[in-house]
C-alpha cells in the first residue's frame, strides 16, 4: 500500500487494528503518522497524551509490546501503540539460521499472528521500521523484515521519491505557500536538497519567510539560505566543460574562487561527470532519458538536469578526448594535493587542458 492510499483508506474507513511502516523516507511516514493519530485518537492534546503509547523494540521485546497493547487502559478508551525500531524484533544468531524450521505460531512472529487474529478494540498497533531503504544492499534485508512481520496485511512502504515525483512536490508545496519559484530556481533547489522530501519542504518554508512571498525567490536566496546550495556553482562550471565553453567555465571557476570554495571538491564533481560520460558513451547512451534510466537501474538516482549535463558532455567529447580528460583530472587531483601556491592555477590549467582544440 502506498501512502495515498493509506490515507484515502484512513478517510474512508477509519484506521485499521493493526499496521506495518516500511522503508526510510520521512517525509509519508510523517504525513500519515499525523494523520492517524488524528482519526484514532483526535486532535485534543489531553487525548494524544494518554492515548499514544510509545515503545522501542531496541530496548523492550516484542511481547512486552504486544501484552501492553492488549491491556485496557484506565485512562483512555482509545490507543495507539506506537512500536518503532521494528528490525530489532527479527532473530539472530542461530534463532535466525533456523527459523525457516519453525512453526507459524512459534516464538514472536507466533505471537504477533495471534494479536492479529484478535486485537484489542479501541487499540491501533503501529510496528515503524524504518531502517532499511528498498533499494541496494537494504532490499533483501527489507524483505526479511516483511516476510517476519507478514501476518499484518495492512503494509505502508514508504519508497524514496523519483526525481519526477520531488519534482512535482516542490512545486505543489511552493504554489500552496503562495511562494513564487521560477523553472531555474526550482531546479537549483532540487540540486541542493538532493530531491529529500523532508528537506524540499522545510527550505520552501525558509524561503517563503525570507522573501515574505511578495516576490520571486533569486538562486541568491538560495545560495544564501540552503544548505550544499553553493555545490550548484559547481555544477555550472561542470556544464561549461561538459559543453566544452572555455570561457564561461573560467568565469565560474572566478566565482568559485571569490567564494572561497574548496576547489578539491569542485575536481571531485568533475571527475565525477567525466567519469559517468565515459561510462555512457562505452554503453552506447546517447540521448538524456537513455542514460537516466541506465544509471538508476545501476542503482545510481540521478536528476533529469544531471543527465542532460552527461548528455552534452558525451555529445561534446569523443571516447578519446574522454579517456585524456580523465587522465588530466586524475593528474589535478596529484597537483592538488602538492604544496602549491595558488589551487586555482592548478584548475585553471585543467580547464585550458580540456577546452582544447
Amino acid at each position: 500500500m502506498t501512502p495515498d492510499q493509506f490515507l484515502l483508506s484512513l478517510e474512508k474507513h477509519g484506521p485499521a487494528a493493526v499496521y506495518l511502516f516500511l522503508g526510510s523516507e520521512p517525509y509519508q511516514r510523517e504525513r500519515c503518522r499525523r494523520a492517524l493519530l488524528d482519526a484514532a485518537l483526535g486532535s485534543a492534546a489531553e487525548d494524544r497524551e494518554s492515548g499514544l503509547t510509545r515503545v522501542d523494540l531496541s530496548e523492550v521485546p516484542l511481547a512486552a509490546a504486544l501484552d501492553d497493547a492488549r491491556a485496557l487502559s484506565l485512562f483512555a478508551s482509545r490507543r495507539v501503540i506506537w512500536i518503532g525500531s521494528g528490525e530489532a524484533a527479527l532473530p539472530r544468531g542461530r534463532t535466525a539460521a533456523t527459523e525457516s524450521e519453525e512453526t507459524p505460531d512459534a516464538g514472536d512472529a507466533g505471537q504477533l499472528a495471534a494479536y492479529v487474529r484478535e486485537p484489542t478494540p479501541g487499540t491501533v498497533v503501529v510496528l515503524d521500521a524504518s531502517r532499511y531503504g528498498f533499494e541496494g544492499e537494504d532490499k533483501a534485508k527489507l524483505e526479511r523484515v516483511q516476510k517476519f512481520f507478514a501476518a499484518i496485511t495492512t503494509q505502508i512502504e514508504f519508497r524514496p521519491f523519483s526525481p519526477e515525483a520531488a519534482r512535482a512536490l516542490a512545486q505543489t508545496l511552493a504554489k500552496k505557500a503562495g511562494l513564487q519559484l521560477g523553472l531555474a530556481e526550482l531546479a537549483l533547489l532540487l540540486d541542493a536538497t538532493g530531491g529529500d522530501a523532508s528537506r524540499i519542504a522545510g527550505e520552501i518554508e525558509k524561503l517563503l519567510l525570507f522573501t515574505g512571498g511578495t516576490r520571486k525567490v533569486t538562486a541568491e536566496d538560495i545560495a544564501a539560505l540552503v544548505p550544499d546550495a553553493q555545490a550548484t556553482t559547481i555544477f555550472a562550471l561542470v556544464a561549461a566543460l561538459g559543453r566544452g565553453d572555455r570561457t564561461r567555465a573560467l568565469e565560474t571557476l572566478d566565482t568559485l574562487a571569490r567564494e572561497g570554495e574548496y576547489m578539491p571538491l569542485a575536481l571531485t564533481f568533475l571527475a565525477t561527470q567525466f567519469r559517468t560520460a565515459l561510462a555512457a558513451r562505452e554503453a552506447g547512451l546517447r540521448s538524456a532519458g537513455q542514460i537516466q534510466a541506465h544509471f538508476s537501474k545501476l542503482g545510481a538516482r540521478m536528476w533529469p538536469e544531471r543527465a542532460r549535463q552527461i548528455e552534452q558532455t558525451v555529445e561534446a567529447f569523443s571516447k578519446v578526448k574522454l579517456e585524456r580528460a580523465v587522465g588530466k583530472l586524475f593528474a589535478a587531483d596529484r597537483d592538488l594535493r602538492d604544496a602549491r601556491p595558488d589551487d586555482r592555477i592548478v584548475m585553471e590549467e585543467l580547464i585550458l587542458a580540456l577546452t582544447a582544440a
